[in-house]
């Protein structure tokens, strides 16, 4: 695993929430950002929580890494199929914001539900369930939010077949433009 690029104060809080919840920094760019083991994800998020001062859960969500989308461009190069289950939490003072992330299997992704640790990792869980097929162990109510029963499929991956990536395909190599200039008096 790489360092973490950025800010000295981004790496410092990344090495201590690497530290306090036995986990390693991640290159991030200008975030504290975390990796843990999936068999200590709810533990290590609850250790952030009640150590840390990271008492604020903002999100969850994944990102589905394969080599064959389904539509868009083709990868520029070759990644190690999986999910990366990532979920931000911060404080409520000073703004200090830790991503953690874990690897789940590329098939059959499981972990365990945050619930327990953050009430509003619910709706999160859901979504994550829904839109990618990762099983939430523990989870109370795993029904669809959007989809309707009997969907079949996960619209999220990159190997579904989505109309609109048809219309609109992954966006493959990224053109990045540099900011506009702040105009004086603008």
């Amino acid at each position: 695993m790489a360092d973490a690029e950025g800010s000295e104060e981004d790496a410092s809080l990344a090495a201590r929430a690497a530290e306090a919840v036995g986990g390693v920094v991640l290159e991030a760019l200008e975030t504290a950002k975390v990796g843990v083991a999936a068999d200590r994800w709810a533990e290590a998020l609850r250790v952030a929580r009640d150590d840390l001062g990271l008492s604020f859960f903002s999100w969850l969500s994944a990102v589905h890494w394969a080599n064959d989308p389904q539509v868009g461009d083709a990868l520029s190069a070759e990644v190690t199929e999986r999910f990366e289950l990532l979920c931000a939490l911060s404080d409520v003072t000073a703004g200090e914001l830790v991503v953690f992330s874990t690897d789940l299997e590329a098939t059959d992704p499981s972990i365990d539900s945050l619930i327990d640790v953050f009430p509003g990792a619910d709706w999160h869980e859901r979504e994550c369930r829904e839109m990618f097929g990762i099983t939430f162990a523990g989870h109370p109510r795993p029904e669809n939010l959007y989809l309707p029963n009997g969907f079949v499929g996960h619209p999220l991956l990159k190997s579904f077949p989505l109309l609109s990536r048809e219309v609109k395909p992954w966006p493959g190599e990224v053109d990045v433009e540099d900011m506009p200039e702040v105009m004086e008096g603008g």
